[in-house]
């Protein structure tokens, strides 16, 4: 491989992998410079969703090594970047040490004291600054479990964290966060961009335990003892702050402005859009967060996505890969019979129900395990029709609907689906690691190689035309859906 004059190491760390890959100075990857490793989270009857915080610097680490490794050439790269899942959770001791798990976005043990929050707290008020609803994916609701579960433990904890702020303070030894992860955890004011006062106050939480804020192009440097000898080609190079992997997916696949949405579904779903503007009236049901001081990050996002479909693989009796996509072709839409609320981790937007559970209604002796998968992807296509006519609102001209994500891409049927359920174009986004490359991007716009990372042109794969007819099949099946959720979900509550 020929050298390369300024090139990034880009690092990205999921809820199912850590990836990490070179880009050169137009944020065009590597060949071959690249590596990953799978990780499985812990998961609990009682809705417990952990990783271990040491095992996954570890796992950083390794990858960023491989990826080195991997590089065929003698110029260090100039600068990492870096996009972290949002919403974790991890509590430090006055050494800064772990001494809680990874609490992951998916974990829900905090269901009652949201429904606490709700009683309490003025729910549309806290909306409007924080961009956040009272949910168990946010940290408010998770600090009071965690408070009262583990009350000698809260005791112990000096410091609340992400995994990116973790991570940098073992490498650097410096307790920082960024913009962009405070923005998805419940306790910032998206307007004036501090911690929020008036949540922490009703919390109880001293904001003396949160990390102080900086900007994306704030970086640190200067690996530490071990690390420094581990990593010497990172060792003295700029190490820009954590974005949130979901405003990364955006910018990596050519959404970076409000004229284009990115559908993703991988273990979880989502869709979003980037907003660069002084103020925001943010729509009910949807999340609003950042990606820096000057960009907003607009959308709503599904617990159930890649991680449904994978749970029905393991329990119906479905054929192999290729042959059930033919078989799920073969199904005209919504001709099931079948209802189904995709509820299985709980819900997140529209409704925001996090002790809502999944449901099947309609089965019969002559149902078939396809026609289950059929009504799950139709399912889960019917929440997101629901978020983006929410989301058209405030972005009414979009031009391109683009679809990130393994678990959609790897589903012509559920393309398809999506461009009806919506009734607006899909195309493919042919960034397969859209994430690593966002985060790429604004490293190079950190360093000034970009002027703007919405000026990076992105690669697109096929393009799905959305069916009228089908179309007004599906609102009629969103309309069965939200009865049903009605009755289940909303009915559920108050019991």
């Amino acid at each position: 491989m020929s050298r390369q004059r300024l090139w990034v190491l880009s690092l990205d760390v999921g809820t199912s992998s850590v990836t990490a890959g070179g880009y050169d100075s137009a944020g065009r990857p590597l060949p071959g410079v690249q590596a990953s490793v799978r990780h499985v989270p812990v998961t609990t009857s009682d809705g417990g969703c952990e990783l271990q915080a040491l095992e996954l610097v570890t796992r950083c680490l390794r990858v960023l090594r491989a990826t080195l490794d991997a590089a065929a050439f003698d110029d260090p790269p100039s600068a990492v970047g870096f996009s972290c899942f949002w919403h974790s959770l991890i509590g430090l001791d006055g050494q800064g040490e772990a001494i809680t798990p990874v609490f992951l976005w998916a974990d829900t043990r905090s269901v009652q004291q949201v429904e606490y929050l709700r009683r309490q707290m003025d729910e549309k008020a806290y909306h409007v600054r924080t961009g956040c609803v009272f949910h168990s994916s946010y940290l408010p609701a998770r600090l009071l479990w965690f408070r009262q579960q583990e009350p000698d433990q809260w005791s112990r904890i000096r410091y609340w964290v992400s995994f990116a702020d973790y991570f940098y303070l073992r490498l650097f030894g410096r307790l920082i966060t960024s913009l962009s992860m405070a923005s998805g955890s419940g306790l910032f004011d998206q307007h004036e961009l501090v911690w929020d006062a008036w949540v922490c106050e009703a919390i109880d939480l001293d904001r003396r335990l949160l990390p102080p804020l900086v900007d994306l192009h704030q970086s640190c440097s200067g690996l530490r003892g071990e690390y420094r000898s581990y990593l010497p080609e990172l060792a003295d190079i700029p190490w820009f702050p954590a974005v949130g992997d979901g405003a990364c997916s955006n910018v990596g696949s050519g959404c970076a402005t409000p004229q284009r949405l990115a559908l993703m579904v991988g273990t979880s779903g989502a869709l979003r859009c980037i907003l660069r503007t002084s103020c925001l009236d943010i729509p009910a049901g949807l999340w609003c967060y950042r990606l820096d001081d000057r960009r907003f990050v607009l959308g709503g996002a599904l617990s159930n996505g890649g991680n449904l479909i994978t749970w029905l693989r393991d329990c119906l009796q479905l054929p192999p890969a290729e042959q059930l996509e033919q078989e799920l072709a073969s199904l005209a839409p919504d001709s099931h019979g079948l209802t189904l609320l995709p509820y299985w981790a709980g819900e997140r937007s529209l409704g925001w129900a996090a002790h809502a559970t999944g449901a099947i209604v309609g089965m019969r002796l002559h149902t078939k395990p396809v026609d289950v998968m059929r009504a799950a992807m139709e399912a889960v296509a019917l929440r997101f029709a629901a978020i983006h006519e929410r989301l058209r609102s405030v972005v009414p001209q979009t031009e391109l609907l683009a679809a990130t994500g393994g678990a959609l891409l790897r589903s012509p049927v559920w393309m398809q689906i999506m461009a009806d359920a919506l009734g607006t174009g899909v195309q493919a986004s042919a960034e397969l690691e859209a994430s690593r490359r966002g985060a790429a991007l604004l490293a190079l716009e950190s360093l000034g190689a970009l002027t703007d990372v919405a000026d990076a042109p992105a690669s697109f794969g096929s393009y799905y035309e959305p069916r009228k007819e089908f179309t007004k099949q599906y609102q009629a099946a969103r309309l069965r859906q939200e009865k049903m959720y009605r009755m289940l979900v909303q009915g559920s509550r108050h019991l």
